[in-house]
């Protein structure tokens, strides 16, 4: 199912690229992909062939694409095959990530922090004017704790040194810090492209969801901390989870052209929890 030739029924589309077959992936997918030629990119070729199966059968112009994100060379093929798959890169939305309950602080690091900057870049090298890419970050990079130097190393350093810096290596033992860490680096990283993306007539945002109904976030609120993660909920109001349709809506906005002034910013879509955590969370934490 995946790695084969696009159909092109209707003659050529506009593109829309997705990392990542998982809940968020899949909204946005279907968000996004009605009368275009849909992308789909994940490290799980039986998650990617599921996903591209079940669009296909929903009647969308889905591709599948194996791609490891961490790999430099697996994302540059990636986007050969998206160049190649219509008549232009409309969109990208990087949704594919790994989270602190399911993986190690080694594999955070090589897939949302490496992987987030081979996106970035190797994007940028086809992007063309209208292009947008968004990179689903966390509002836990709202969390971290890192120096302006810190921040301007992660937002700047050349992605082959990324994993040498002193903030990173400071992290390699702790999964849950370099989870903040990873995603602070997303939005900074993203800050910090904006200028390359301009020139070229494209932009570059990110999107930082709090707790969204997925299996990821399931796994999450089954783990040690869940507890604490699932009466913030609570504690700031909201009440409930998000869900992927709403990370979708955020994304469908800022690729669309109702958001062509907006560029190299973040979107917190978290029901108002760091605002809770910033402003209203008590010193000893979340009650119990």
């Amino acid at each position: 199912m995946s790695d084969s030739t696009p159909g092109s029924r209707g003659g050529a589309r506009d593109v829309v690229v997705v990392t990542g077959a998982g809940g968020m992936g899949a909204a946005v997918a279907r968000r996004l992909g009605s009368g275009r030629a849909l992308i789909i990119a994940d490290a799980s070729r039986t998650h990617l062939d599921n996903l591209v199966e079940a669009l296909r059968a929903e009647g969308h112009v889905a591709h599948g694409v194996h791609t490891d994100v961490s790999d430099r060379g697996s994302v540059e093929k990636l986007a050969a095959a998206a160049s190649s798959a219509g008549e232009r890169i409309t969109a990208i939305v990087h949704t594919a990530g790994v989270s602190a309950a399911t993986a190690t602080a080694r594999q955070i690091i090589d897939v949302d922090l490496v992987g987030t900057a081979h996106i970035i870049d190797v994007f940028e090298t086809v992007a063309t004017r209208g292009t947008a890419l968004v990179c689903i970050a966390s509002m836990a990079g709202h969390a971290a704790q890192l120096t302006r130097e810190d921040e301007a190393a992660l937002a700047t350093a050349p992605t082959q040194d990324l994993c040498e810096l002193a903030p990173v290596v400071a992290v390699e033992d702790d999964p849950m810090s370099a989870y903040l860490l990873a995603k602070r680096a997303n939005q900074v990283r993203v800050q910090a492209a904006a200028l390359a993306w301009n020139l070229r007539g494209a932009r570059v945002n990110t999107v930082s969801p709090g707790v969204i109904s997925t299996p990821m976030a399931k796994q999450e609120a089954e783990s040690h901390s869940g507890g604490s993660m699932l009466d913030m909920l609570d504690a700031c109001g909201i009440g409930r989870t998000g869900t992927p349709a709403e990370i979708a809506e955020a994304a469908a906005f800022l690729t669309s052209p109702a958001a062509l002034y907006i560029t190299g910013t973040d979107l917190l879509v978290d029901g108002g929890q760091a605002g809770w955590l910033r402003w209203h969370m008590p010193a000893e934490g979340v009650a119990h």
